[in-house]
């Protein structure tokens, strides 16, 4: 049996892991994720995701001392065309959990993949789960 813990993430795009068609990857056990720090997870058909464990905000109607939230966008920067979000910077912008690109610096929310610097350049958003303390990455099916 597959327990899913409250801390699972779905991204703001509207897409659902229940109606849209994909497929859970599992990344890594939870334990190994370094709060404030991006590891890369590899999915299907070899597309690239940028997974973040990150400190809940004040802001966040769930923040208790200790608690973290899980993110993933996807991990090719659209500036520099190259899999470098696992290795930014993490950060907020009013509130907004991000992330900074290592090569050119430009912030991209963790919550959506949109760039806050560049209104017309994203990344994608994948949902994210806890089952039986393996964090998984949801990839839909193009």
């Amino acid at each position: 049996m597959t327990i899913t813990k409250p801390d699972a993430h779905e991204p703001a795009g509207g897409s659902r892991p229940d109606v849209v068609p994909g497929e859970w990857v599992r990344a890594c056990p939870l334990s190994d994720l370094a709060v404030g720090r991006g590891v890369g997870v590899l999915g299907p058909e070899f597309e690239q995701a940028a997974l973040f464990r990150i400190p809940a905000m004040e802001t966040d109607r769930e923040a208790v001392l200790g608690r973290t939230r899980l993110y993933a966008i996807g991990n090719i920067d659209p500036f520099a065309r190259a899999a470098v979000l696992s290795r930014g910077v993490t950060g907020d912008r009013a509130g907004e959990p991000t992330v900074a690109s290592p090569l050119g610096k430009q912030v991209f929310s963790l919550r959506t993949g949109s760039c806050l610097d560049d209104e017309e350049k994203s990344v994608p958003s994948y949902a994210v789960r806890v089952a039986d303390d393996m964090v998984e990455v949801y990839f839909p099916r193009p």
